[in-house]
């Protein structure tokens, strides 16, 4: 079981599944769902190498450093903190 958390909250996430219902938990807003409107882009502060690679969608967006888009990532194991 992997730990997605913010500085507040946190949630339990089965490895090797997508954040976005479990970021939508802790807060998250979303828009599209689908990566392309860029709303439930997160900054990882721990944990980055904890998650899957960078979907299409997030590479097509350009994301750098630490950038992710919740409802495209999937957490492979571990913990996840992510500042929104």
């Amino acid at each position: 079981m992997a730990i997605l958390k913010t500085s507040q909250r946190v949630v339990d996430v089965p490895d090797g599944n997508p954040l976005l219902d479990y970021a939508k938990e802790l807060g998250v807003p979303f828009g599209c769902h689908a990566g392309m409107c860029g709303t439930c882009l997160v900054e990882v502060e721990e944990g980055f190498d904890n998650l899957a690679p960078y979907s299409l969608a997030e590479q097509e967006m350009g994301l750098q450093g630490k950038q992710r888009l919740c409802c495209q990532a999937k957490i492979e194991q571990g913990t996840v903190e992510i500042k929104f």
